[in-house]
């Protein structure tokens, strides 16, 4: 019976640590050094002249135009990310630039339906935010910031969250980047089969050991 007792004791204790845990992989933008790829935030460019020399963003330095001047100044949890190196570059002077900068995390192992987070964001100019393609929030705003968060349309294994960035044309002074922080984020987490089995045996035991004392 004690043992039984104790196995359920570990199982519940088991279950109960697994089930709240922050989202890995919400990584805020500008994780690096200055100047470098983002590693997080793929960017593909869906139309502009813009050509770029990789698929992914750059993390941009501290107070160089327009950081910290136009735009909100970077902080030891997030930088301004940009097409390219030069944070400051004039683009899209004919056509509407639109950039789209991918995150990707991982929710294998937790249940979707107990996802959520929250978080802010700016950018220059307006931008669409989206989880797994759908719209979650949406603004234009570079020198402060504006909120997003979801707390449905997750999935289970690889989710994408997508800030698709629009810089409208304009032949020069015509920068544009993206800047993203998350606030919060939890996620249930599965029990492990076995954990399930435990729980199950110890009050099959528990059960079976109460009716033979009342017979």
């Amino acid at each position: 019976m004690k043992k039984a007792i104790c196995g359920i004791a570990l199982a519940a204790a088991a279950f109960t640590s697994a089930q709240a845990a922050s989202i890995s992989g919400l990584v805020n933008t500008g994780v690096g050094a200055a100047g470098t790829q983002d590693a997080n935030y793929a960017l593909t460019v869906l139309s502009g002249a813009t050509v770029l020399p990789n698929d992914h963003a750059f993390i941009s330095a501290d107070n160089v135009w327009p950081v910290g001047k136009a735009w909100l100044a970077n902080s030891a949890d997030s930088k301004w990310i940009t097409p390219t190196s030069n944070v400051g570059a004039w683009l899209d002077p004919v056509v509407d630039g639109v950039y789209d900068y991918r995150l990707k995390f991982d929710l294998t192992g937790f249940d979707p339906t107990t996802a959520a987070f929250t978080g802010r964001f700016a950018a220059d100019n307006s931008v669409v935010v989206r989880l797994n393609g759908q719209e979650i929030a949406n603004g234009h705003k570079f020198d402060s910031w504006r909120s997003f968060g979801a707390s449905t349309g997750f999935i289970a294994g690889i989710n994408t969250l997508d800030f698709i960035v629009t810089n409208g044309h304009q032949v020069d002074d015509n920068p544009t980047g993206l800047r993203a922080e998350f606030v919060s984020s939890v996620a249930t987490a599965v029990p492990e089969p076995t954990t399930y089995a435990m729980l199950l045996a110890g009050l099959g035991l528990i059960t079976y050991t109460a009716r033979r004392r009342q017979a």
